[in-house]
């Protein structure tokens, strides 16, 4: 599929639930999620009808968010159960990994490819403040149980939040030097509840550049401009949606758990195709491309996204 601007659509971003077991103060309202009727949220079978059709139309990477996507019961199974669909290149998970030491392993063997795993500081006291009330071990504890599931490369991504965490910016970025993962800098967002952020918190992955004059590029990372540290195993990734804009090479479209397919997501608009079949979920997917815009507009501490959602309905 390729939308008006001959951008080529080969990712599927999925959201499983807009449930999460953290609250992450940059994604959800401090009371947390609104939980949907079980009814008002896509099934599985709706998911992988779904997502059959899309990899028919030239989709090759399906990546599973949420929320949280492992709270939803029975996920393993629809791995499975996507990992089997054809012409399908890649499955990939995002998750902020408190439950992958019971559930890494099935991951892997169900046919996940990648996962990348939220990790915004190294201070247990910050963490359990940012995600109101997380605990940093279990999420240590998940990143080693994706590593010796076999995930490789692991992507840790980071939120780069000025006056949280970006005094920690040399020691997240030591987290590559012995290992081959690569931790991503990624820049805060104005979307949904993040109003209560000042204009600092809106730091530009420039800060990184400056904080480590040492790295050196180390080829394309897709969304991410890659860095090496010197003489380490891993990489150091930049995305920067406010102060490099990368809407040019946009390749994705977003599914939300119910049933609305998002051509951007900083835009409101949003296309129904919950009970669509055969030719209509057809032409409603090439209608989303058709209608992904020319870049999102401008996004910064006072000019916000103009999407209706707060994170953990998108997944990112």
């Amino acid at each position: 599929m390729k939308d008006t601007l001959g951008r080529e659509i080969t990712y599927l971003r999925i959201s499983l639930t807009d449930l999460c077991n953290l609250r992450c103060a940059y994604c959800m309202p401090p009371e947390g999620a609104k939980k949907l009727e079980h009814r008002d949220i896509l099934s599985f079978e709706e998911i992988e009808e779904i997502a059959r059709a899309a990899v028919s139309l030239g989709v090759r990477k399906i990546r599973l968010t949420g929320g949280e996507p492992l709270v939803r019961r029975g996920m393993v199974d629809l791995c499975r159960r996507l990992r089997d669909i054809p012409a399908l290149d890649e499955l990939a998970l995002t998750t902020n990994g408190l439950l992958l030491p019971e559930m890494a392993a099935d991951l892997k063997a169900a046919g996940v490819d990648r996962v990348n795993i939220s990790l915004d500081t190294l201070d247990p006291d910050k963490y359990r403040r940012i995600t109101r009330g997380g605990s940093l071990e279990r999420a240590l504890a998940g990143i080693q149980a994706a590593k010796d599931a076999g995930f490789a490369p692991l992507k840790l991504n980071c939120v780069l939040i000025g006056g949280f965490n970006d005094d920690e910016i040399a020691d997240l970025a030591e987290l590559t030097v012995e290992e081959p993962v690569e931790v991503r800098f990624i820049e805060f967002m104005p979307i949904g509840g993040t109003d209560g952020f000042g204009p600092e918190a809106y730091l530009p992955c420039e800060a990184v550049l400056e904080r480590l004059p040492q790295l050196v590029p180390a080829g394309d990372g897709g969304v991410a401009e890659r860095y090496r540290l010197p003489g380490a195993a891993g990489t150091v990734g930049l995305i920067r949606p406010l102060s490099h804009s990368f809407c040019g090479r946009c390749d994705r479209l977003r599914l939300t758990a119910d049933g609305q397919l998002k051509p951007c997501l900083h835009s409101r608009e949003e296309l129904p195709v919950r009970g669509l079949h055969g030719e209509d979920l057809l032409r409603q997917l090439e209608r989303a491309v058709r209608h992904k815009p020319a870049c999102h507009g401008e996004l910064s501490a006072s000019s916000r996204s103009r999407s209706v959602r707060d994170m953990n309905q998108i997944g990112g």
